[in-house]
């Protein structure tokens, strides 16, 4: 990579950045009207029609699913790191405010109906880099609704009527309100839609980001408010990120009856799912009830998928149950009882959740590795004989799984991780990546990562190969010996950013490789990690390093895109293409070191039997 360009030579993109910080550092909000030239500057390719007066709505969808769904009524954003941060800057018990989660992005989100005003927990810059162009396209987006529907009195006139009075005999309920979709006629679709100047392709994926009623009322909104929203960032200092990791941390201790920071530890960045179900059993369990499920309410389709596995590939049922488990779970009475079981399956080997963070909406997961039970196994993770079983039971190991952060957050969580823990004994990272040269779907496999954060090139020996995640992926194809950048932002690309990474061979777009491989720098060498260096981890690595990213956008072929579509079930193939090379190699790894164990132990043994017959010898003389 040519050091000379700075952020792979997008002078825009640097500008937005800088023009970004610079107005956040004021002590009181700022409007993000300030910022939409900057956006619009850098033609993004997530939104690369902001300067258009059309709607771009792939661009509002992308927005809209990671913001929360009352943000049309904010009027103020504050963003902090912890609870202390905002009380200190007078907003007490932001967390009693209601919570607002996000469609597409976990986050802590609280919302005051009072005062308009959103509270937004953040974890690291990464999340004011992710945050702010996204309510920013939000903001221009809105806006051109507005232009759009301000003289469209009448249509206007004819949704206010429906929206007013909930369908004839229902109830007035929030169940009744979003009926009201339905009582849209096709003569008022129409309507909307030319008065929207929107194709019939971008109106549906409208109505299906905004459904029914909330389509109804969040275009009466639009007609008669423009958006003009502020945003204030609390607590900016680096103390601050690091005192919320600090506190994430102490509360995961405090819940850990293992002695998480005494016993060697497998880290894991992933998901709150994947290794779970690998190892509890439980979806196998109830597989039969989950099959009754699918086919008796046919959730997605789901039931003709399984027919299908059934005929071509019934190895992979399992993915498909896998994914199905998440209607059975939420599925009235019969849901809360299977939670239940599924509680008591990880009680039984060895699982405990931090599921409400006070700080990071990072949720993190301990298992001891000594309370497997081998028959709950997932089938494709390999037979293991009576003496591996055995040195599985005498393991002293735990893996810590956490849900993976965004950016640079990754950094603070693994620093914290790696100086409280007294021996690490992996590191794999499994997470979304955008591919510029494959599919959604596939696999990457990097073993160069380029980190916009530090704009290091880190070279390191990945763990993992082609061999050990292609056995398991049905639709997609594996790449390994892959060259990786990690991203600032989303919306903070556009292709000729792409275009200078793909000439330099790199494929692999995502967001939190670097600041993982900057904080293992820092774990292995005794100094701060460098900045726009060359930097190779591949001898002195005391400790497998795996990287598995699978593609979740094609932003060059926009044959699919993170705007328009969820991976939904097809990502599951991946997700657990990836997981399960993770989990045997844990497992494999960890049998390896107990076997060592104990061949040094008898050797150890034998040794002090050998020296305490030649001083019994020697004292018989």
């Amino acid at each position: 990579m040519d050091r000379t360009t700075p952020a792979a030579g997008n002078e825009e993109i640097e500008l937005y950045i800088r023009t970004i910080y610079s107005l956040l550092r004021s002590s009181g909000p700022i409007r993000l009207r300030s910022l939409e030239e900057s956006h619009a500057g850098i033609n993004s390719s997530l939104h690369h029609r902001a300067e258009s007066l059309e709607i771009d709505v792939a661009a509002l969808t992308y927005a809209a699913m990671r913001l929360p769904p009352c943000f049309p009524d904010v009027s103020l954003v504050v963003m902090g790191q912890m609870e202390e941060v905002f009380r200190r800057r007078g907003y007490p018990d932001v967390e009693s405010w209601r919570s607002v989660p996000a469609r597409a992005r976990r986050r802590k989100l609280y919302y005051n109906e009072t005062q308009h005003i959103l509270a937004a927990f953040i974890a690291s810059v990464s999340d004011i880099d992710d945050m702010v162009p996204t309510m920013v396209a939000y903001q221009i987006e809105w806006n051109k609704l507005y232009q759009k529907l301000i003289h469209h009195h009448a249509l206007m006139a004819d949704l206010g009527q429906l929206a007013s009075a909930p369908p004839a005999g229902a109830p007035p309920s929030d169940k009744a309100l979003l009926a009201i979709g339905a009582f849209l006629t096709d003569e008022h679709k129409e309507r909307i839609r030319k008065a929207l100047d929107l194709s019939e392709s971008d109106f549906t994926m409208l109505c299906n980001l905004w459904p029914g009623w909330e389509l109804v009322e969040n275009l009466r909104k639009a007609a008669t408010q423009r958006m003009d929203t502020r945003v204030n960032v609390l607590g900016s200092g680096l103390s601050d990120y690091r005192r919320s990791v600090q506190n994430w941390w102490q509360h995961l201790d405090a819940n850990d009856a293992f002695g998480l920071g005494e016993r060697p530890v497998y880290f894991v960045s992933s998901n709150s799912h994947s290794l779970a179900n690998l190892f509890s059993g439980f979806v196998r369990q109830e597989g039969q009830h989950i099959i009754e499920l699918i086919e008796s309410e046919r959730p997605e389709g789901l039931h003709e998928e399984y027919r299908r596995l059934l005929k071509e590939a019934p190895e992979q049922v399992g993915n498909l149950l896998y994914y199905a488990s998440r209607f059975y779970l939420g599925h009235g009475q019969l849901g809360r009882q299977a939670k239940a079981r599924f509680a008591e399956n990880e009680a039984v080997i060895g699982m405990q959740r931090m599921r409400d963070p006070h700080c990071l909406d990072v949720e993190a997961q301990v298992l001891e590795i000594s309370k497997l039970r081998m028959d709950w196994l997932d089938p494709r993770l390999g037979s293991f004989s009576a003496e591996e079983i055995a040195l599985l039971q005498a393991s002293d190991a735990l893996i810590l799984n956490i849900d993976y952060p965004l950016g640079m957050a990754a950094y603070h969580i693994f620093s914290q991780v790696s100086t409280a823990v007294s021996d690490l004994l992996g590191v794999y990272i499994i997470g979304k990546a955008a591919t510029l040269n494959g599919r959604v779907g596939d696999v990457m496999i990097p073993n160069v990562v380029y980190d916009e954060h530090s704009q290091n090139t880190f070279l390191f020996r990945n763990c993992f190969t082609a061999m050990d995640v292609a056995p398991y992926l049905r639709y997609g194809t594996v790449f390994d010996n892959q060259k990786a950048v990690t991203v600032r932002g989303t919306f903070l690309q556009n292709r000729n950013f792409m275009h200078v990474f793909y000439e330099e061979s790199y494929t692999d777009i995502e967001m939190e490789a670097g600041p993982y491989l900057s904080a293992i720098y820092e774990d292995i060498y005794p100094k701060r990690h460098p900045l726009n260096e060359i930097v190779n981890i591949f001898i002195n690595a005391p400790y497998d390093i795996g990287l598995l990213h699978y593609a979740s956008d094609t932003p060059i072929s926009r044959r699919q895109t993170l705007l328009s579509k969820s991976l939904s079930y097809m990502g599951v193939d991946a997700t657990y293409a990836t997981t399960i090379p993770v989990a045997n190699r844990i497992l494999r790894q960890e049998i390896e070191r107990q076997s060592g164990l104990a061949q040094s132990s008898r050797l150890a043994q034998s040794r002090l039997a050998q020296s305490r017959r030649t001083e019994q010898r020697g004292a018989a003389r």
